[in-house]
């Protein structure tokens, strides 16, 4: 997957703005994720671009809940609003944030898919990009 490393200083945040988001610099571009659990919390598929740690600040942490639905990773989302804003990987040293939460222009784009073989059968990938029927190396 190709890597975004040009934007810098890009913001974003929740629906109702408790928690905002600073990227200093983008680590890597958008991926679609199809699994069944981004699915279910989102009611269709998840689209989200990393970052490295050192390279985000949020405000407003307080206003974070999280939920571990595996023992690998965890999903933080707003407690006022409930916006899914964060996929993070336990001991990882970067996080993965909703391309949704941030303010446009973005200089994102989407890169390709993930666990392609949970998707929908309401859609179809028929974009071209990359698809994988599990991580892909991606995550």
């Amino acid at each position: 997957m190709p890597d975004n490393n040009t934007a810098t200083d890009k913001t974003g945040s929740c629906l109702c703005g408790k928690v905002k988001i600073h990227v200093a610099k983008y680590n890597r571009d958008v991926v679609g994720c199809h699994c069944q659990q981004c699915r279910k919390q989102t009611g269709h598929m998840v689209a989200a671009f990393n970052v490295l740690d050192s390279d985000l600040t949020i405000t407003g942490e307080d206003n974070l809940k999280w939920y571990a639905a595996s023992d690998d990773a965890k999903r933080g989302f707003c407690d006022t609003c409930g916006s899914m804003l964060i996929w993070k990987s336990n001991g990882a040293d970067n996080t993965s944030l909703m391309a949704g939460c941030m303010d446009s222009p973005t200089n994102l784009k989407l890169v390709g898919h993930i666990f392609t073989a949970d998707k929908g059968d309401y859609y179809e990938l028929d974009d071209g990009l990359p698809q994988h029927e599990g991580t892909g190396g991606i995550i």
